[in-house]
């Protein structure tokens, strides 16, 4: 079978997407999105990505927007505990299995938020569906609570594992001696 227009796309099925392309395409949707709304942001490019950090008050208009646009699903989160700083970073990295003009490209849409004992933000998985089990995962790993979402409980570790907050910085691991009850002769400790 022949190669057919793609509707909505102006190319042929078989010509390749250039991903900067691609990249570029969606940035300039976003910065258009948020500039529209009155959401500041600051922009963070890498090789192949770009993050979009705003303030946790802006986040889930700052999300709203993301799917207005045609981010239709969350592809990962991460987090990171910037123990100096005393602070995490929560990046809710998202896609468009939708829109043709986006597909392939991923843009992360951040918070940076104090690292307290119970640090918190509103949950987006009202917005994508595709966050609510990510979401609980970041909370079970680094005990950052997720304001609204429908079933915060850990997902991975069992209850008293998931209270020690594994993924932090400031967890302990306890060594294990690999010969514990092995005879001394018998280890060459």
């Amino acid at each position: 079978m022949a190669s057919r227009d793609a509707p909505g796309e102006g190319r042929l099925l078989s010509q390749p997407v250039d991903p900067e392309v691609v990249l570029a395409e969606a940035v300039k949707r976003v910065e258009e999105a948020f500039k529209e709304r009155g959401i500041q942001f600051k922009r963070e490019d890498g090789k192949g990505f770009v993050d979009f950090i705003v303030s946790v008050d802006d986040l889930v208009r700052a999300a709203e927007a993301l799917k207005t646009v045609g981010f239709d699903h969350v592809v990962s989160i991460t987090t990171v505990d910037y123990l100096k700083e005393k602070k995490f970073r929560v990046v809710y990295h998202v896609s468009s299995y939708l829109d043709a003009a986006l597909k392939g490209a991923i843009v992360g849409l951040g918070v940076e938020l104090p690292r307290v004992e119970k640090p918190s933000l509103p949950s987006l998985s009202q917005i994508w569906i595709s966050a609510e089990f990510q979401e609980r995962e970041v909370y079970e790993f680094f005990g950052i609570e997720f304001e609204g979402h429908p079933d915060l409980r850990p997902l991975l570790l069992t209850p008293p594992v998931a209270e020690k907050r594994p993924l932090r910085k400031d967890f302990v691991v306890r060594e294990e001696n690999i010969y514990e009850g092995v005879p001394k002769e018998w280890s060459k400790a």
